[in-house]
């Protein structure tokens, strides 16, 4: 049943947007496109779609699931109509619920967005027999290159470079492992249909491509509704480099300076820059004649990416064609000017491009994208629950050099049922340092509550001296991080400047909880506690403090400090220090029973700032024992049971797979944690669990 709601017409739903129009520059058209599309997606990227069509004076249409009814995307649509509960089968992935809705609505088009059904050929034809216009490819241009096996195929008739594997579709898992056999190891398992990290795998023996098969299939299946997985050889320590391309019905195609997108974890892009440090003119011109021509080899229009590996030598392959809308278009935007939806939208209404020449493409300084998750980035495990407090981070040090992309606000809430993304957080500059700087601010600027996110490991990773030296591959993250990311590593400075700060800010607090004002002047001798490093901090200033920092460890010298200006609003999060020149934000987050809690270089720490007697005093309590769970098996996240290969009395070993939990549309194997037998099973295929649930019990 459709429920119909219009939106209300408040301008306080333009808070969120009317910003965001300036980074797409002015509407270009001023020629007739269309009265009213309907955007068949949710999030963030309806609210971009529905942006760019609000400026070029098109109605728009959401469409919404019961989980979604509240979410922005729903109030900034002229009207929504609701199409079924959360789960996406019933709802974003429900083609007669979404047919039922553009009928009713009497939207004249249809923007997909990217994900869902942006890549199902058989949802254009249904339009296209409706006489609905889809704004995307063409239904055999999207039918040919949204098949990865095909699309491989096509391209080397285009004279496109490829990578060696197997053009055909693998029957099974044994089947694949003959291929990778033929191959040579490492191969990629990868679903044919999708895109966004789902269904793949790297392998590098035939039971490693046994299971993996068998969780792509899966996952794609889930994803896409399309089982199939190809094969083919894994290059390893690659660039993921791709080429935008935008085309209209008229024959003309343009390709775009092209996008880095190599720092992955699970195959999905965390961090994109544009343009690469790695290509020069003559490499770029290359990929992007080559992407034209495949582009043209299939009669494509509307906007789409040829993704590439590039080796160390500059040698490129072809990986695959989105025939969509990619999420991180908006550093392509950034760089050229271009409003990317609003060239589909024209390609779609049958208008030329709004430049064809394509000399007239330029770079326009770098733009860099960290796409904030609500995740766990030591565990790469997503998280859900309510945004309790959100603040996104503004303009810098030039006008619109932030950009976020975002469909949610304070008090929404992140489902398990669908992608975990919070934001896509873009900046732009002159230069990749103006570019970086400008991201790091805004990393620090950038406040959730309610969830866990992964702001360290991208505060991290924009920090470190690898990424700001442009070495980067898509084992960037598995080689800076072996273990695991664990937080930001304090150093000497760091530690001594988060240390000085911590007693300042307590210094601060006491003086307002006493005397509810600033103090004149103020003087400690405490002990800072930064998790296993303990600081004897001596402080003395109001605003302005001189420090000295002594460390109780060797890890980190003796360090005096001569001067700290610290700027904070007690009733405000952000803290501003200036210290050695050098300008510092941090983040209050919660008073604790000895201290607070931090957010600093993107990790939070837990802080004690103690008297000599209360340090003193604290070396004599015991510690708290803690569970042993050493015979359990938890689940990581909340989410939904898929499979239990076990029941009690089995025997298992280490590292045996127990369970498969999926949660955000990824599928996570649990393994026995030590060798023994089954004492209990809790849980049963389909069962919804929480984090750290206790699902299988050992004896």
């Amino acid at each position: 049943m459709l429920i119909n709601r219009l939106s209300a017409n408040s301008s306080s739903r333009w808070l969120h947007t009317t910003a965001g129009a300036r980074y797409f520059g002015p509407c270009k058209t001023a020629e007739k496109t269309f009265d009213k599309i309907l955007v068949a997606n949710r999030g963030e990227i309806a609210c971009r779609v529905i942006r760019t069509a609000k400026k070029m004076g098109i109605r728009t249409v959401a469409v919404y699931s019961d989980a979604d009814a509240n979410a922005l995307f729903v109030r900034e649509a002229d009207e929504a109509w609701r199409v079924g509960p959360a789960p996406t089968s019933q709802s974003y992935l429900n083609v007669e619920a979404i047919m039922e809705a553009i009928s009713a609505s009497g939207a004249q088009a249809v923007h997909p967005g990217y994900g869902f059904l942006s890549e199902n050929a058989s949802f254009v034809k249904r339009l296209d027999s409706a006489g609905i216009a889809f704004i995307g490819p063409k239904e055999y241009a999207m039918a040919a290159m949204g098949d990865k096996i095909q699309s491989k195929i096509i391209a080397k008739q285009a004279g496109v470079n490829t990578i060696p594997g197997f053009d055909g579709v693998v029957r099974d898992a044994e089947h694949a492992v003959e291929i990778a056999e033929e191959i040579g190891y490492p191969v990629m398992l990868k679903a044919s249909a999708g895109g966004g990290g789902k269904g793949m795998r790297i392998a590098h023996s035939a039971q490693q491509v046994r299971e993996g098969f068998k969780l792509a299939s899966d996952e794609a299946q889930s994803s896409f509704g399309d089982s199939r997985i190809l094969v083919e050889k894994f290059i390893e320590e690659p660039r993921h480099i791709e080429i935008q391309i935008i085309a209209d019905s008229q024959g003309n195609v343009l390709w775009l300076p092209e996008r880095e997108c190599s720092i992955q974890r699970r195959n999905q892009k965390v961090i994109e820059e544009a343009p690469s440090t790695h290509l020069d003119a003559e490499t770029r011109r290359k990929m992007g004649e080559q992407a034209v021509a495949l582009a043209r080899n299939v009669g494509y229009n509307s906007a789409g990416t040829v993704e590439f590996l590039v080796d160390k030598y500059r040698n490129f392959y072809f990986l695959e064609m989105n025939t969509r809308l990619q999420v991180e278009h908006p550093i392509t935007e950034y760089i050229t000017g271009f409003d990317l939806v609003e060239e589909m939208i024209r390609s779609a209404a049958g208008l030329p491009l709004t430049t064809t020449d394509q000399n007239a493409v330029q770079i326009n300084g770098w733009a860099i994208e960290s796409r904030v998750y609500a995740e766990d980035p030591e565990k790469y495990l997503p998280s859900i629950g309510t945004l309790s407090k959100y603040q996104e981070p503004r303009s810098w040090q030039r006008e619109n050099d932030v950009r976020c992309d975002s469909g949610i606000s304070e008090g929404s809430e992140i489902s398990m049922y669908y992608d975990p993304m919070i934001c896509k957080l873009s900046t732009h500059g002159p230069t990749r340092a103006d570019a970086i700087a400008t991201m790091s601010h805004a990393l620090d600027r950038y406040l959730i509550k309610g969830v866990t996110h992964n702001i360290p490991l991208l505060r991290d990773v924009i920090a470190s001296a690898d990424f700001g030296a442009g070495h980067t591959t898509t084992g960037f993250l598995a080689e800076h991080y072996p273990q695991g990311f664990k937080g930001h590593r304090l150093t000497a400075e760091t530690a001594t400047q988060l240390a000085a700060v911590s007693a300042a800010l307590q210094c601060i607090r006491q003086a307002r909880e006493s005397s509810g004002r600033a103090a004149d002047h103020i003087v400690l001798e405490a002990h800072v506690s930064l998790d296993l490093d303990a600081a004897a901090v001596k402080l003395q200033g109001t605003s302005s403090f001189s420090a000295s920092v002594e460390f109780a460890g060797n890890e980190y010298a003796s360090s005096t400090m001569s001067q700290l200006e610290v700027a904070w609003d007690i009733d405000m999060p952000f803290v501003q220090v200036r210290h050695k020149a050098k300008d510092i934000t941090l983040q209050f987050l919660d008073p604790l029973p000895l201290g607070f809690r931090v957010q600093f270089m993107g990790t939070k720490f837990d802080i004690d700032v103690l008297s000599p007697r209360q340090r003193e005093l604290m070396q004599l309590m015991k510690e708290k024992e803690q569970l042993d769970t050493s015979k359990m098996v938890l689940s990581p996240m909340p989410g939904t049971i898929v499979s239990v290969a076990v029941k009690p009395g089995d025997a298992v070993s280490e590292g045996m797979q127990v369970a498969v939990v999926e949660a955000m549309k990824m599928q996570n194997v649990l393994r026995a944690p030590r060798a023994g037998t089954v004492r209990a099973v809790h849980v049963s295929r389909g069962a919804t669990v929480n984090g750290d649930d206790i699902l299988i019990e050992l004896e």
